[in-house]
């Protein structure tokens, strides 16, 4: 089967995206597909377009034995709505361009879901919309949408419009499920949820270079969904009450720096910030070098529906999750015994959590363990492509009349 990937956002890209597509482009070749991906010039979320592809309208390249065409992006920050609204629109454009270099294809799968349709319309293939998170809800949250206002209205009609022209819909979560059906009317049997998976050959079990303290440490983004200030209180709270705790916070993002503010405003001696990105190997490493691994998402004032990426590459690398988040990434760590689930905002249980897993080293290894061996037994790239790959061939063995040819009845 030849699938067509179409994603915005790709490593190097950070973040749950890039992230997410890269997983199931590769997740799709392991299972004997070929896959090709269209996907941006690397830039978030700084907005910094490598050398390489300076005055380039397109680039063609390999990554994981998949051929990636690499498209224009304007070179600017992902920071703000409009900025955001920019890029989508630049990345919509710019794709459609590289319609002559993609060849033959059977399927398309796509986070973009503008150039997706084009071309799964334009060549007469099905296409699978990706949802990796609920974007109008979260401009409620975030209060970049007024609910209930004439804007809001005109872009719910449009996801609406974007829903129904997907043959499926494959969120990564099982808490959009009941939204996308109910509020955005598409039919249930077009709903598959496919987790983000993992690759575990990039996030694995690797020696812990021994240090004198306890270290906890966040990796990804600096965006708007974490709750930041959650972590750096609670460094303050432990700091004053047991010298042998460090953090560290590496990554990039619009909130680099609120975080360097605040480290000074609070006077924190034992938080290290690394402004950089690192390669996923290198992210491999420094969680690796962690004694816990914390995800600490913003209080939207109701339960987090998503699911982050993040969570399964921290359970690879055999590491306690500290999960400040309500719903869906609570229900997770509950349900595979990997870590302790914390309130959203409240920074002194985060410390005490902190303290009580530096005091239990037994407790530490355990739920490290507990979270390597469930993703090994069920979020693989391999298990994920292959339900994946299990959706696409269900959805092109159906004749132009949507009955199953090849299924029984």
């Amino acid at each position: 089967m030849r699938v067509l990937v179409i994603a915005q956002y790709f490593p190097p890209d950070i973040g749950g995206s890039a992230t997410r597509a890269h997983n199931i482009a590769k997740g799709l070749f392991l299972n004997g597909c070929d896959v090709t991906v269209i996907a941006a010039f690397p830039h978030y979320p700084h907005g910094k377009i490598p050398k390489e592809y300076h005055w380039k309208p397109f680039k063609v390249e390999w990554l994981d034995n998949m051929r990636v065409i690499r498209t224009f992006m304007p070179p600017i920050a992902s920071k703000g709505f409009l900025r955001r609204l920019l890029l989508i629109g630049g990345f919509a454009l710019s794709a459609l361009f590289a319609m002559r270099l993609v060849g033959k294809f059977d399927m398309v799968w796509t986070s973009s879901w503008i150039p997706g349709i084009v071309y799964g319309k334009v060549n007469k293939k099905p296409v699978v919309i990706n949802v990796d998170d609920l974007t109008i809800e979260d401009l409620y949250d975030l209060t970049l949408l007024k609910r209930n206002s004439f804007s809001a209205k005109i872009a719910e009609l449009v996801y609406r419009a974007f829903y129904l022209m997907g043959d499926a819909v494959t969120p990564i979560s099982h808490g959009y499920v009941e939204i996308i059906a109910t509020k955005y009317h598409v039919e249930r049997d077009k709903i598959q949820v496919v987790r983000a998976g993992v690759d575990l050959q990039t996030f694995k079990l690797q020696d812990h270079s021994s240090n004198d303290k306890f270290t906890v440490l966040y990796s990804g983004a600096f965006s708007i969904a974490y709750d930041f200030e959650q972590v750096l209180m609670a460094a303050k709270i432990v700091g004053a009450e047991d010298k042998g705790v460090e953090f560290i916070i590496q990554g990039k993002g619009e909130l680099e720096d609120f975080i360097k503010y605040k480290v000074i405003e609070l006077h924190l001696k034992n938080v290290k910030v690394i402004d950089k990105l690192l390669s996923r190997t290198e992210v491999a490493k420094l969680l690796n070098q962690a004694d816990a691994l914390i995800l600490p998402l913003a209080d939207f004032g109701r339960p987090y529906m998503g699911i982050s990426s993040k969570l399964y590459e921290y359970q690879a690398v055999g590491k306690p999750i500290i999960c400040c988040a309500l719903g869906q990434p609570s229900d997770y760590i509950k349900e595979t015994n990997s870590g302790i689930v914390v309130k959203p905002s409240n920074y002194e249980a985060l410390a005490e959590t902190i303290l009580y897993l530096k005091k239990n080293p037994i407790v530490v290894k355990n739920l490290g363990e507990c979270g390597r061996q469930y993703v090994e037994n069920n979020m693989s790239l391999e298990k994920i492509g292959l339900r994946m790959k299990n959706i696409l061939e269900t959805m092109n063995s159906k004749d132009s009349s949507g009955i199953c040819i090849k299924c029984p009845p």
